[in-house]
Order: C-alpha cells, then sequence, then structure tokens
C-alpha cells in the first residue's frame, strides 16, 4: 500500500485525531483515501464511479459519510444507422441536454444523475447509498452525536430545478433510510452543524424575497426541528463559516464590516462580539475581503490574515491579543518593494452615500507628484474590497500607476440596504459612486485626471463596459468576463433560474425593455475607448459570447480593442494558474502603455 502523494483534497480528521480522511486523484480518478498519522501510511478505501465530496466521520470513527453523483443515462432521441458498412467509424454521438441548467462553471457540461449521500467503512468495503430520489441530497454532512442521523441540505422539490434558491435542512435516518424535513420556510436553510451536546443544530439562510442580495443568518433549532430561532435578526451583516464554541453556549461566523474581515462570538441569546479581525486570504489577485479560521475548545482561534502589504499568514487569537505563528512570505517582503495603501471615502454625486475606497501608491510615492490611475472595480457585484493584499495592484503600483479599488452601492460588509441599492437595477447608480471616488483621488493631489484607465472583472468587467459607454474620461479600459447583453447573459449562463427573476425581476420575453436598458451593449453606440475584453475559453458564469458581442460591435464601430480568451480558464479560475494570471495583467498594462496619451478617431473620408 503506498501513500496517495498528488491530487489530494477535502482532508477530515477522525474523532480521535489519528487518521485523515481525504479524497485524492492518486492512479487516476478521485478516491476516498485514509492516511493513519502515527505510521504515515495512507490507503485507499474506494473504487468509485465518480469524485466523492463533503466528507464526514461518523461519531465513533467506524464509518466516512460522503456524497457523490449517482449518473444515470439521460434522454435518447435517435441514433447512427444500425448498418454500419465494414472498415466505417461513426462519428461521436449526438449531445442531448435535458436540464434547465446543463452546464456549470468550473464543472462544464453537466453529466445527467444526482448527487447522494453513501456510507463506506473507514477500514474499507462496500460502500452503501442512503438517500435516493430525483434530487441533488448536497453537502456539508454532520452526523447526530450518537451516528444514528445525518443532517443535510437539498431541495427536494418537484420544482428544483426553476428555484435556484431554496433548499430545507432533512434528517437521514442512517439505518432505515427514512428523511425527514426539519424546515418548511421559502428560502434557503443550509450548512447545518450538530452542537457538541447533540441537542441543537445550527444552520444558515434566509427568507426568499426574490431580490437580488440577502444577509445570510444565523439560526438554531432542537435536533427535531422545534425552537427555530434566528440568532442574528438584528444584525446587519452575512455570516459565513459557522462553528460551534465555548462547550456549545455559543457560535463563532466570520464576516465583513466595511471591506474588513472580522469573527464574531455570537450566544445563544442572540448577543454578539468580535473576537477576531483582520482577516485575509480571500485571493491574491485582487484585495476581497474573506480568510478563514477555527476555534479550539479552549477558545483559541486560529486563522489566516494580513495587512494589504502583507500576503496572508497564520495568526492565533487567544485572551485578546494576537500573534502571528508563519512568515511564509518572507523572501518576497524582502527584495519588493511594495507601494503604500490608503482609505480614501467620499460622498456620492448621486445621494451623498459614502463610499470607500483604498488607494495603492506607486512605491516610493512623493507627496504631491499626480501619477496615472488605473479604477480598478470588483466583481460580483455583491462582494467588497478591502485593505487585503493584492498583486494585480502592487504590479499596477510599480508601473507606476495609482490603483483605486473601491466599494460602490451593491457592494457587501455596509449592510443588506446599501447591496441592495442596485436591486433589480445594475449597472445604475453605482456608477456615479465609482466617478466621485476617481474624482476624490484627483481632488487629494494623487491621479493625474489626463491620465485615467479603468478595468474590472465579471461584475467590475459590468461596470468597466457601462463607464465607457457613459464618458470619455478614460484613456483606455480592459472589460475582464463582462455581461454586455442581459438578455443572452440570462438565457445562456449556468444560473437561468436565478439572473432573470432575481436580479433583473422577470424573464427577458417580459421586460424587454428592462433588460436592454441595463445591458452596456445598449450603450456601445457612445464609446470612443479604446476597450480590451477578457473571457475565460470555458467561462460559463458570464459566457464567452458576453464578450464576443461587445468585441465585435466595437469592432464595427471602429473603436480600438483585442479579445483575449485565457485557455481552459473558468470564470471562477481565471487567475488560477499563476503564468495565465501573470499574463492576464501584463496584457492589461501593455493595453494601457499603448493608449497612454489616448485615441482620437480619425477624421472620415471626405465623400467623392
Amino acid at each position: 500500500m503506498r501513500a496517495a502523494a498528488s491530487g489530494a483534497f477535502s482532508p477530515r480528521w477522525s474523532p480521535d485525531g489519528k487518521r485523515l480522511a481525504f479524497a485524492s486523484t492518486e492512479g487516476g480518478s478521485a478516491q476516498l483515501w485514509v492516511r493513519w498519522m502515527n505510521g504515515g501510511e495512507a490507503v485507499r478505501l474506494t473504487g468509485l464511479p465518480t469524485s466523492p465530496s463533503s466528507l464526514a466521520w461518523s461519531p465513533d470513527g467506524r464509518s466516512i459519510a460522503y456524497t457523490m453523483l449517482v449518473k444515470d443515462d439521460g434522454p435518447k432521441f435517435g441514433s447512427a444507422p444500425a448498418n454500419k458498412p465494414e472498415g466505417a467509424k461513426w462519428a461521436d454521438p449526438l449531445e442531448i441536454r435535458d436540464l434547465l441548467t446543463y452546464r456549470a462553471d468550473g464543472e462544464g457540461y453537466l453529466e445527467p444523475g444526482f448527487e447522494k449521500i453513501f456510507l463506506v467503512p473507514a477500514t474499507g468495503g462496500s460502500p452503501r447509498q442512503l438517500t435516493f430520489g430525483p434530487y441533488h441530497d448536497g453537502g456539508p454532512l454532520s452526523w447526530s452525536r450518537d451516528g444514528r442521523t445525518l443532517y443535510f441540505s437539498a431541495n427536494r422539490k418537484p420544482d428544483w430545478e426553476s428555484d435556484p434558491v431554496e433548499s430545507e435542512i432533512y434528517a437521514l435516518d442512517v439505518t432505515g433510510g427514512a428523511v425527514t424535513a426539519l424546515t418548511d420556510r421559502n428560502g434557503p436553510d443550509a450548512n447545518p452543524i450538530v452542537s457538541p451536546d447533540g441537542s441543537k443544530i445550527a444552520y444558515v439562510g434566509f427568507d426568499d424575497a426574490r431580490r437580488a442580495y440577502e444577509n445570510n443568518h444565523l439560526y438554531v433549532m432542537n435536533r427535531d426541528g422545534s425552537g427555530r430561532r434566528n440568532l442574528t435578526q438584528n444584525w446587519d451583516y452575512g455570516v459565513d463559516a459557522v462553528q460551534w464554541g465555548d462547550a456549545g453556549r455559543a457560535l463563532y461566523v466570520q464576516y465583513d464590516d466595511h471591506g474588513e474581515t472580522r469573527i464574531a462570538r455570537i450566544g445563544l441569546d442572540g448577543s454578539v462580539r468580535d473576537v477576531a479581525k483582520g482577516l485575509s486570504g480571500g485571493g491574491l489577485d485582487r484585495p476581497y475581503t474573506g480568510g478563514s479560521f477555527t476555534v479550539s475548545d479552549g477558545g483559541a482561534i486560529a486563522f489566516t490574515g494580513g495587512t494589504a502589504t502583507r500576503p496572508a499568514e497564520v495568526q492565533l487569537a487567544r485572551g485578546g491579543s494576537t500573534r502571528i505563528l508563519t512568515d511564509l512570505n518572507r523572501s518576497l517582503r524582502e527584495v519588493k518593494s511594495l507601494g503604500e495603501v490608503r482609505k480614501i471615502t467620499v460622498a456620492s454625486s448621486h445621494d451623498g452615500k459614502t463610499i470607500e475606497g483604498w488607494l495603492t501608491l506607486p512605491p516610493g510615492y512623493v507627496e504631491g507628484q499626480r501619477v496615472p490611475l488605473i479604477l480598478e472595480i470588483h466583481g460580483g457585484p455583491f462582494t467588497a474590497y478591502g485593505p487585503h493584499f493584492s498583486t494585480d495592484n502592487q504590479l499596477y503600483a510599480a508601473g507606476g500607476y495609482a490603483v483605486l479599488s473601491a466599494n460602490p452601492r451593491g457592494s457587501t460588509s455596509y449592510g443588506e440596504a446599501f447591496a441592495n441599492e442596485i436591486d433589480k437595477a445594475y449597472p445604475g447608480n453605482d456608477y456615479f459612486d465609482l466617478i466621485s471616488i476617481v474624482d476624490r483621488a484627483i481632488a487629494l493631489g494623487v491621479a493625474d485626471p489626463d491620465t485615467l484607465f479603468v478595468t474590472g472583472g465579471s461584475g467590475g468587467g459590468v461596470l468597466t463596459s457601462w463607464i465607457v459607454g457613459k464618458t470619455n474620461r478614460f484613456k483606455a479600459a480592459v472589460a475582464q468576463k463582462p455581461v454586455i447583453n442581459w438578455t443572452t447573459q440570462a438565457l445562456t449562463a449556468d444560473g437561468p433560474g436565478f439572473f432573470g427573476p432575481y436580479w433583473l425581476g422577470a424573464e427577458p420575453w417580459e421586460k424587454p425593455e428592462l433588460y436592454w436598458s441595463l445591458s452596456p451593449l445598449s450603450l456601445v453606440g457612445n464609446v470612443e475607448t479604446p476597450t480590451m475584453l477578457i473571457v475565460g475559453a470555458e467561462d460559463y458564469r458570464t459566457p464567452v459570447s458576453e464578450s464576443e458581442q461587445y468585441y465585435t460591435a466595437l469592432r464595427l464601430r471602429g473603436v480600438p480593442t483585442a479579445l483575449i480568451k485565457v485557455p481552459g480558464a473558468s470564470h471562477g479560475s481565471i487567475a488560477a494558474r499563476p503564468s495565465q494570471s501573470a499574463a492576464k495583467a501584463a496584457a492589461i498594462l501593455a493595453w494601457f502603455a499603448k493608449y497612454r496619451q489616448g485615441w482620437i478617431r480619425p477624421a472620415a473620408a471626405p465623400t467623392p
């Protein structure tokens, strides 16, 4: 027996801490492995047809539950002729799809079948399928303390395909297979976590009001589904990464506040207090909020944390003090000069709302010196930037640019109402927020008003293409993986049940004027800004056809443009491979350098 050495993921400690379960692609397809930590030996437990996920040890350590896709044959229509001539080779068979969401970003075209829950002995043996039926039973999985019940989240209703938000918490009898719904409201109930004494279940969710954004609330109920309580009803933040702590007397959650990520202790009485701040590490290329943490039985909190000029390290918070445990990026810090990052704020020209942003200055910046500015807009749009390390921003700054990372209305971490300022109206007034904070950078004496540039990805790509349709102030632009036409986006992206009803409030044929009025393509006739398009070649979230539409429209209008596709990249993985991420950033800088002096449309030739 050999140790699994490559492609390992999803590690889970056994209850006694002596073994580690994980999935690995060692030897071919993804399988379930267990490593004995005392001897370092790893054993493959399974020979599964598809990849296992959501691994969960039983409390006694004898079994491991997991979820896995159970394939079915799918629909069949037509076939090649039966009498194939000798020596002939038929072409590949027809590809037939009948699902509403038939492809997913990062996964590609979906195979027919359903995610189901399985159980396998921790020492090996035949897996046993525990759930059945035409719906997906997803993780994470949580065991009852007596090992008789598994809790999971799923939408097991007949209309599950067209209701992408709905889910309930279910209890699965491991022995008999009975499945019982513990929640019943209209809205998602997910991520069940059993309390240390087994008496309660914590979970997250919200009431579905068909709005573009909702805060994720923290709930607790008894293990039979009774006594449901919202612990964050009056707390205007969305919770994430929930963990039990203090022997079941409280829960610890991660949340974002004004672009910064913190950890809060939430008591069962609804009391809230911060216990750690400075989390970071949600991504390196751009300064998104994020990070991760874990809580010990004694209340110590280990987390990933950093600053705007230092990548995340492992830190430990205990007894009111915090210390850094690692120095993983010492070699980087010793040889690189990083740009200072300053927080700036402005009152939006639209309605006076306070808009925050972070300005990355070129290394060695001299006070009072005006430099070219790149407005770099975050995606989502329901996410947030903050004082977090960013390789792209520092690279742009090293090239002599100031880089402005702003949180316009629609950004998270400023409360539910601020995020929903763009509900059914995106893009819209967020444009004024972004222009206002650019003007603030100019007023501070940093940005050169004659050398402004703009870029952004996903939601930031939407706003980039919207901005160049509204103003000619920017010398050049790069729209990365944008939405250009809401009608084609709603009907070709991997969320067809979501974009129309939740973001625009109607399907394209119901309100075509609304769809067109919010589409950057509607403004392309105004564009005089050289605009490059960048998209992953396997992007199914904002499909390649969105960028292609805009590229073609710009070419037809005679506006300088270029279309870059990142080979093999999905929407979520466009910056996942270091060489491609570096090449993408270099292409953006090259485009801006090419049009540093701007572009003027050549005079039309006189009519003969």
